[in-house]
């Protein structure tokens, strides 16, 4: 996105036009190298703010927690204080790889007929734009527990420079007055929404300097309580009265349902910490985020599967194919075992064993393509070339997202993704706090996929919705090589897999291959693949073989770190993807 701070006294107004003689807008910069430290995310004010705290004095964890509350105010359609994600840490001293779960829970009061009425699946659209969406946020959270663990600052200094950018305002890009067009109905639906994002009935003009005062007093009320008004006082109590009475504007005919989150569902929020996913690949070693994400064992499994193949040296068509090939079955896999780990019993270990991917990898053929949707296997009992364990229906979520990485002088590593689940969320700003709630809800399953069958990821109470979110540190011999994660849902998956295997394997610079054009092959007949990816010269060939391709506009946008030998960072975003994002290094050189 590109955006720039405004730098303007506090007005009631939020909406204005850029003043004459503002500075010129913060560029957007696909790579970086340097000394000191590095930020990588979607927007150039975001990660300025994270750069800023390196250059103070503070480490990686202090730096993703002033970027990821600067995203929440610039990119307050993709995360926020509404929402959760997961925070994977590398700690230079130790050279141990924590996480942080901070993912949002359904209330306690929720079944697995959450989304049923009369006995039938609520249409997704009306289930995202609904009370009965919003699970508990756990981002605020996370960044407390990541700041005690990890950090040298506490939340207040954290989260100050977010809230003076939401106070002085920044210039509304063409992504920002997009994300509210794109939304624009939903929008108008709610009081609080319309009044914040669509004022005179319009998104605000690009050009124009956009304020959220309401937010920036959140933020200072949040910091200064250490978070207690809003896990069981006075904002949470608003944010459950919207949960419960969402704001919808008199006379609106959308059917929005209300509901039934208590302050008590968030006085008991926890974040959990986690051990992470661990994968061995080239020799390397792969780090992630372990169930109720399936990032981890996702990307390990596609990984594993193609441990066998020696990817550097086959043509581009056969690596292609590969990985392709390797996604395909390790979603199956994915669909049928992940969910939340309290709930049922998630085979992680089996997930990630190398003798499980073999029994996968040989249904691989080098010049066929396997029919789909493929069956899952069972981890717990590898049968090679056989899948026993029946098929799922690929339950898409949503393409938005967000996904920040942050590196500091002292070689401590940040990869973390946070969302709010689709463009907008759910559609409800919190009124008087300036803040969107989440639709996170809707990753469960509404209904089993096969009838009678008990299944991971359908609702419960107090249980985490299955995710698809991966951040991902890759260390070799114990040190950092590179950490990476992307927004887009499902597939994320797929577009992690497939930047490190064109960067390990096929030796890719990073930032090629974050640019290079994608596939995300899911368990699916047709594989939705970027017109990039269509139009080059592989095609043909995978065609030839039996691929068959369907065009996504966009796949992800991934933002990067990685560690020169000679201990420099190199930050690295998407060149186009999003507007472009801001790759930063405190010292460039």
């Amino acid at each position: 996105m590109l955006r720039t701070v405004a730098v303007l006294t506090l007005s009631v107004v939020m909406v204005a036009p850029a003043p004459a003689g503002a500075a010129e807008p913060a560029p957007r910069v696909p790579e970086q190298v340097g000394w000191g430290g590095a930020v990588s995310s979607v927007d150039p004010d975001a990660s300025q703010i994270g750069i800023d705290v390196l250059r103070r004095g503070g480490n990686a964890v202090d730096a993703a927690v002033a970027t990821a509350a600067a995203l929440g105010v610039t990119d307050p359609f993709s995360a926020g204080i509404g929402g959760g994600g997961f925070f994977v840490h590398y700690d230079a001293r130790s050279g141990r790889v924590s996480t942080l779960d901070g993912r949002e829970t359904a209330p306690r009061s929720a079944t697995d007929q959450l989304f049923v009425e009369d006995g039938k699946p609520l249409p997704f659209a009306e289930a995202m734009t609904s009370g009965k969406s919003v699970g508990v946020p756990g981002t605020p959270k996370t960044w407390q527990q990541a700041l005690r663990k990890w950090g040298t600052l506490n939340l207040r200094e954290a989260m100050a420079p977010a809230e003076a950018l939401a106070r002085r305002g920044f210039v509304v890009d063409q992504t920002f007055n997009s994300q509210i067009a794109n939304n624009s109905a939903r929008f108008a639906d709610f009081t609080s929404t319309r009044d914040l994002y669509l004022p005179g009935g319009q998104p605000p003009a690009v050009g124009s300097t956009f304020r959220n005062p309401q937010l920036a007093d959140t933020y200072r009320e949040l910091a200064r309580t250490e978070l207690a008004s809003l896990y069981g006082g006075a904002v949470g109590r608003d944010l459950v009265n919207a949960v419960r009475k969402p704001p919808v504007v008199p006379g609106s005919t959308r059917n929005v349902r209300a509901g039934d989150m208590q302050v008590s569902d968030l006085a008991r929020y926890q974040v959990e910490r986690r051990d992470p996913t661990h994968t061995r690949y080239r020799g390397l070693d792969v780090y992630g985020m372990a169930a109720p994400s399936s990032g981890g064992t996702t990307v390990g499994e596609a990984l594993n599967i193609l441990e066998s193949t020696d990817l550097s040296k086959v043509s581009d068509v056969e690596y292609l194919h590969r990985f392709i090939e390797s996604t395909k079955l390790s979603f199956a896999d994915r669909l049928r075992w992940v969910g939340d780990p309290k709930f049922s019993r998630v085979p992680t270990e089996g997930l990630l064993s190398q003798r499980f991917a073999d029994s996968r990898a040989c249904l691989i053929k080098p010049d066929a393509v396997l029919p789909a949707p493929q069956p899952a296997a069972d981890p717990r009992n590898p049968q090679a070339c056989e899948a026993t364990a029946g098929i799922s229906a690929l339950r898409e979520d949503a393409e938005r997202t967000t996904h920040l990485t942050t590196a500091d002088r002292w070689g401590n590593v940040v990869a973390y993704t946070l969302t709010i689940e689709a463009e907008g969320g759910s559609g409800i700003v919190v009124p008087n706090r300036g803040f969107l709630l989440n639709n996170e809800l809707t990753d469960f399953e509404f209904v089993a996929p096969t009838p009678g069958v008990p299944h991971p990821n359908l609702p419960g109470p107090g249980k985490r919705p299955r995710s698809s979110m991966a951040p991902t540190i890759v260390l070799d011999h114990g040190k950092v090589l590179l950490a990476v994660g992307s927004p887009g849902g499902a597939t994320i998956i797929t577009t992690v897999t497939q930047i490190l295997t064109a960067r390990l394997d096929r030796k890719m610079s990073l930032v090629d291959a974050v640019a290079a054009p994608r596939a995300s092959q899911r368990n699916a007949a047709t594989t939705p693949a970027e017109a990039a990816f269509i139009a080059a010269s592989t095609t043909a060939g995978l065609q030839a073989i039996g691929h068959r391709f369907s065009q996504n506009a966009e796949i992800g946008a991934a933002t990067a770190v990685e560690r020169a030998k000679d201990g420099r960072w190199r930050a690295v975003a998407e060149p186009t993807r999003r507007g472009g994002g801001a790759a930063r290094v405190v010292k460039v050189g």
